[in-house]
């Protein structure tokens, strides 16, 4: 038996550890199954190179939990340690088993599985447990009982003895500490199982289950071991071998408590010029986007890592569910976060292109089917449109636009289609648009009227959308429905006279303005066709897209704090103009508040008081 001081730079590495080193203390038995992971990867490799003697056997790793002696184990059949690989690894903290093992046998394998880190990730069991011992049996003493027990009590006090082990492999044996208990709960135990190691690559047993065996009367239930994990997930096999089943399948066991099923997926599988794989899903979105990140899962090795993928998965992407594995994916010491990298922009440019082409694919291929999951998919698509330039050149392609008589079409096709009859007089094409199709049916219906396609724009961020086509395309304006007349809104020559004096209009205008709100209303008397509305309300473009642009990030500083403004548009041409100039004073006010109020409705800006009024005003008419 030998005792030392583990080799560390800081005296106090312990505290360090325990307070500093790991976020959450719980990243510890994630670390330690990695290793367990690690030995029996190594194992197979040498095995393979027939360097390893002896029979590989179960290689299954065990989490053991003995609440009654304060005790968790994780136990594996791997390539073990001699007492001095135990002094090495463990004792000279600053040596990683993963990296000099791979630097030996590098040009005989690739690193399939070799998770590294060993002493760091080890010592991380220290911020759970008042002591931890080693019992490990080396794959160079198959034959021999010889093995080595290591034992430490959260000091750099260690002691070090041979003893007598039969099986390979190395046992870690965790003394909980006792502001640690919850780790010796089954339930929290299996919390972590089922979020750090539900698909690392080797089997992971933890306790038994019953399962049924046998047929009719002879069925019984038996004992048999409780495997933990899929050593295979969908994302490390060949796209080729998958059917669309199993991915719903591998959706379904990525999130066992979601009901719905997604859209379609993207399955990634990149091997130059850095190795990538992961699946990613299209959900269906709910109303509230935000409660949708931290969806996609970021894996090294199959060890999960965090579900916060922020750089290596573009921002627009984050609403997307799934699962992202890469061994090139820089990470701290404690595999907490990323590390500012080169390559992480690299993957990130990867994934977004990767999602772009199926699209485009999609589109190309299942045009009807693409259309019908257009709605649920549009809001990523157009934020990518916004925040990433390659995906906004790429999407040119795919980026769909609905009609309100639901017909959809690429930007290019809807502009052809209304080049002839949509370009006013100074020659702009003005794409007309509603943001509800409901809300503003009575404007889009004077606009079909007129033979204009609609585009229902309605996701939140169209504003800045609009903004970004516009200044993308040539000689193209977009207007909704409702900031204008119709002929005013795409302007032809003018050719419509008024049945008023300029002195009637001016007359008209003066009656009007007494009566409304002038801070928020403008009064407008124009030209129009005599079977338009006599009063209508409409929101100016720009300081409405402004203030939207403001309200959802962007947008001029202060506009979404700027006051209602609206235009009060009375045609001059309806009888009702001529009727309110010659009514007396008493019946001149009745008219034009209820044309007034009645504006106000179509644009659904008639609330509390004044709507209670309107409507007591409409039966008294009535009568």
């Amino acid at each position: 038996m030998s005792s030392g001081k583990i080799n560390v730079t800081a005296e106090n590495i312990f505290p360090i550890i325990k307070k500093f080193l790991y976020s959450d203390h719980e990243i510890f038995l994630r670390e330690l199954i990695s290793n367990a992971v690690d030995a029996t990867s190594k194992l197979k490799h040498l095995t393979s190179l027939g360097e390893a003697k002896g029979e590989l056997g179960d290689l299954t790793i065990k989490i053991e939990l003995d609440k009654e002696a304060g005790t968790l184990k994780v136990i594996d059949r791997g390539i073990g340690m001699t007492s001095e690989e135990v002094e090495k690894y463990i004792n000279q903290l600053a040596f990683s088993g993963a990296e000099e093992f791979l630097k030996k046998y590098d040009d005989k394998v690739d690193n399939a599985g070799i998770i590294g880190h060993f002493g760091l990730g080890f010592y991380s069991a220290f911020m759970v447990a008042k002591k931890v011992e080693i019992i490990s049996k080396s794959h160079t003493s198959e034959g021999s009982s010889e093995g080595v027990h290591w034992t430490c009590e959260g000091n750099p006090e260690f002691t070090l003895e041979n003893i007598e082990k039969n099986e390979r492999g190395t046992e870690i044996i965790l003394h909980i500490a006792d502001d640690s208990k919850e780790f010796l709960e089954e339930n929290r135990i299996s919390e972590l199982l089922a979020k750090y190691a539900k698909f690392m690559p080797v089997p992971i047993q933890f306790g038994t289950r019953k399962e049924e065996t046998g047929e009719g009367e002879n069925t019984e239930k038996v004992e048999v071991p409780n495997i933990i994990n899929n050593t295979d997930p969908a994302w490390t096999k060949s796209p080729s071998t998958l059917s669309e089943e199993d991915y719903k399948s591998f959706y379904r066991e990525l999130y066992p408590t979601t009901f719905d099923e997604p859209l379609f997926n993207i399955h990634l599988n990149v091997d130059f010029p850095f190795n990538l794989t992961g699946v990613l899903f299209f959900p269906k979105l709910k109303p509230n986007m935000e409660i949708q990140r931290n969806k996609i899962q970021l894996y090294q090795n199959q060890v999960f890592v965090t579900d916060n993928v922020e750089g290596i998965v573009p921002e627009f992407l984050t609403m997307l569910h799934g699962v992202v594995d890469s061994p090139d994916i820089p990470l701290n010491v404690s595999r907490s976060y990323l590390q500012a990298d080169g390559n992480v922009k690299k993957i990130s440019g990867h994934i977004t292109k990767k999602v772009a082409d199926k699209l485009d694919e999609m589109f190309r291929t299942q045009r009807e089917d693409f259309e019908s999951k257009w709605d649920d998919i549009k809001v990523i698509i157009e934020y990518g449109m916004l925040s990433e330039p390659k995906f906004y050149d790429k999407a040119q392609k795919f980026a769909l636009y609905k009609t309100a008589q639901d017909n959809y079409h690429t930007f290019d096709e809807y502009v052809e289609s209304i080049k002839e009859n949509q370009t006013d007089s100074n020659g702009n094409t003005i794409i007309l648009y509603a943001s509800h199709k409901e809300g503003q049916h009575s404007f889009i219906k004077k606009a079909e009227d007129k033979g204009y396609q609609v585009l229902i724009l309605d996701s939140p961020i169209v504003s800045h959308l609009i903004q970004k086509l516009e200044s993308e395309k040539t000689n193209i304006r977009f207007s909704r429905v409702d900031s204008d007349t119709i002929d005013n809104l795409i302007k032809k020559e003018e050719n419509t006279v008024s049945k008023l004096t300029e002195d009637q209009e001016k007359s008209l205008a003066e009656a009007i303005e007494n009566s409304v709100d002038k801070s928020k209303y403008t009064v407008k008397v124009e030209k129009l066709s005599s079977d338009d509305e006599p009063f209508s309300i409409t929101v100016p473009e720009f300081i409405r897209r402004m203030k939207e642009m403001s309200m959802s990030g962007g947008g001029m500083i202060g506009m979404s704090e700027f006051p209602e403004q609206y235009n009060l548009v009375v045609n001059a041409n309806h009888d009702l103009a001529s009727k309110i100039l010659e009514a007396d004073d008493s019946q001149k006010s009745e008219l034009i508040n209820q044309a007034v109020d009645l504006a106000m409705l179509q644009q659904n800006l008639l609330h509390g008081e004044k709507l209670t009024a309107f409507v007591k005003r409409s039966y008294d008419l009535m009568k």
